[in-house]
């Protein structure tokens, strides 16, 4: 069974609901034990975090860090966001951006996921252009960003996609 096929095999219909929450819950603590993810929240987040760290070397920063994800061998600050795009919602925003005015990071580095966790695109993407193309939400005291494909088109967006697709175990 390769892990390209193993969801079709799986009838997952013949588990009860505990049984899918329980195993929901296995397969979390086996990817924190392998150290893919960090916290016991969706995934998304901290998967996107270990595979730009993979990728570039940087140093992931502790749970508690505020501002930034990780750090560079040049002391360059990485705020990492992902965004997994489901059959059901098919939003592009990113989870939300605290302090932006204050520049708490050097790069923001996005990765968008398809439905089933594969890489769809990855980018290094300038401060200037996310703080230009973020709308501030008053209610959450935070910024929005849409990694839309024509962000891509911006100036000094760096195109990281298979850099990325290369680090998923």
């Amino acid at each position: 069974m390769t892990p390209k096929t193993a969801p079709s095999l799986i009838d997952l219909d013949q588990f009860s609901v505990a049984d899918l929450l329980a195993l929901h819950a296995d397969i979390g603590e086996n990817l924190r034990s392998r150290g893919i993810v960090r916290s016991a929240n969706n995934p998304t987040g901290d998967l996107a975090e270990y595979l730009f760290c993979k990728a570039f070397g940087w140093q992931q920063a502790p749970n508690s860090e505020r501002g930034f994800d990780a750090t560079g061998m040049d002391g360059i600050r990485y705020q990492i966001k992902g965004r997994r795009i489901h059959r059901r919602n098919k939003s592009r925003q990113l989870s939300a951006i605290r302090n932006l005015p204050n520049r708490p990071f050097d790069v923001p580095a996005g990765v968008l996921f398809e439905d089933n966790f594969r890489i769809m695109r990855a980018a290094l993407i300038p401060f200037d252009v996310v703080e230009r193309r973020s709308t501030y939400v008053a209610h959450t005291n935070s910024s929005k960003f849409m990694l839309r494909d024509d962000v891509w088109d911006e100036l000094g967006v760096q195109d990281v996609t298979e850099q990325i697709r290369t680090a998923m175990p």
